[in-house]
């Protein structure tokens, strides 16, 4: 039942220690305000990174050629390795059942770009068709590059969003265009979009027109590689891991390279890297949550120590309850209520407060590795009543010290 003469009490004696009992309530709601906004940021980590990955497929595999730095079966060391569409085709035939997409890469430099009488200044690649699903690239008009255009040497082109709006402003739709590259002319496509503008100032084309129009030989900048999808993120990574080695030790063999040289050949794992990120911000949280807490301890020994000294301004007036009848437990209780009371408020106005800051900031929040800070609400509220529950733990020695006082002490107390 509602005692109101209990929190008559309460509020009096709040009211006569008020600047204790706020600067009490100002360290627990602190507390509570720091611990969830630092939650908050170490999900926005989390989030930024997974959107860094998901700009590329979650398993993709990257390999480009580097610099020899030892020396190896009588070859010397600063030989600069060259990829070929040998090497591919062999790699895909060797790990034909790992591998869900595939394609090669090669950038086509020292050639001049116009549309119209404009002149562009954006990178050229030459890819293969499955490029679309390992870059992520989402079409937005028209289509990818097609085997049949690989087959063909086409001169055909995708462009990016990006470029559309820079350049193709002035047309319905840049589908059916053409842009000139070094005096020849290619039809585009189609156009993509990426998650980052920078990803859309690209032109792909397909990497046999690449190779044979500008001179690539049997050259490749690059190799890209996508592996199926596993049950967990442990599976994938060992996967992406055994599937790295076994693709390295492979070039490395090709092009009589040591197998301790880790500058010849570069192989680059998403899920590798994923776990690396996701470990440093697992670490990250875990001092957060160390932070916040620490600030939620002080706030309940503040808590405590107002108890003390509520017990020992109210002595006197203990030993007459006691004399009059009152049990233990009731002197308890009356201390108890008035440190749940700070406690409670205090936790629920930080909460609170954090809450709203995160639910109206967060979403705008976009920088680099941090999207929408946001903290799951049970988790917070959970810490709550975990610092409500300490609060009123904090707040029992205090009052079970009050219990025991005999009461001609009490009554004695000046």
């Amino acid at each position: 039942m509602f005692d109101i003469e209990r929190w008559q009490e309460i509020f009096d004696t709040i009211r006569k220690n008020k600047l204790r009992t706020f600067l009490t309530g100002i360290s627990v709601a602190s507390g509570i305000f720091i611990l969830v906004i630092l939650l908050g940021f170490g999900q926005g980590m989390r989030n930024g990174i997974e959107q860094e990955f998901e700009q590329d497929a979650a398993t993709s595999v990257w390999v480009w050629p580097g610099v020899t730095s030892k020396e190896y079966k009588g070859m010397n060391p600063g030989r600069r390795i060259q990829l070929t569409n040998e090497n591919f085709n062999n790699s895909v035939a060797l790990f034909n059942e790992t591998i869900e997409y595939n394609s090669p890469r090669i950038f086509v430099r020292g050639v001049t770009v116009n549309y119209g009488k404009e002149s562009l200044v954006y990178s050229i690649q030459g890819v293969a068709s499955n490029f679309q699903f390992i870059e992520n690239a989402k079409m937005i008009d028209g289509r990818f590059i097609n085997y049949q255009d690989e087959m063909s040497t086409a001169k055909v082109a995708i462009v990016g969003k990006k470029i559309r709006s820079d350049v193709f402003n002035e047309v319905e739709t840049p589908i059916g265009e053409y842009i000139d590259i070094s005096g020849i002319p290619f039809k585009i496509i189609g156009v993509y979009k990426e998650y980052e503008d920078r990803e859309e100032e690209r032109i792909y084309i397909p990497i046999s027109t690449a190779q044979k129009v500008f001179n690539g030989g049997d050259r490749v900048n690059n190799m890209s590689f996508t592996l199926p999808a596993v049950e967990n993120f442990d599976q994938a990574v060992a996967q992406a891991v055994d599937f790295k080695n076994n693709l390295k030790t492979y070039l490395q063999q090709v092009h009589t390279v040591a197998p301790d040289d880790t500058s010849a050949v570069e192989v680059w794992s998403a899920m590798e890297e994923a776990k690396r990120y996701y470990s440093l911000t697992g670490n990250i949280k875990l001092f957060f949550w160390f932070v916040g807490v620490c600030t939620i301890i002080a706030g309940v020994v503040g808590v405590s120590n107002i108890m003390l000294i509520v017990v020992k301004e109210r002595t006197r007036e203990i030993g007459i309850r006691k004399a009059l009848g009152a049990k233990p437990w009731s002197i308890i209780g009356m201390i108890l209520h008035e440190a749940i009371f700070v406690t409670a408020i205090s936790g629920f106005g930080g909460l609170i407060f954090s809450m709203a800051l995160l639910e109206v900031v967060g979403p705008h929040i976009e920088i680099d590795y941090v999207v929408n800070p946001s903290v799951n609400f049970t988790v917070a509220f959970t810490t709550v009543i975990v610092l409500v529950i300490a609060g009123t733990l904090a707040g029992f020695f205090p009052a079970w010290r009050a219990a025991r006082v005999h009461t001609i002490e009490a009554l004695k107390d000046e």
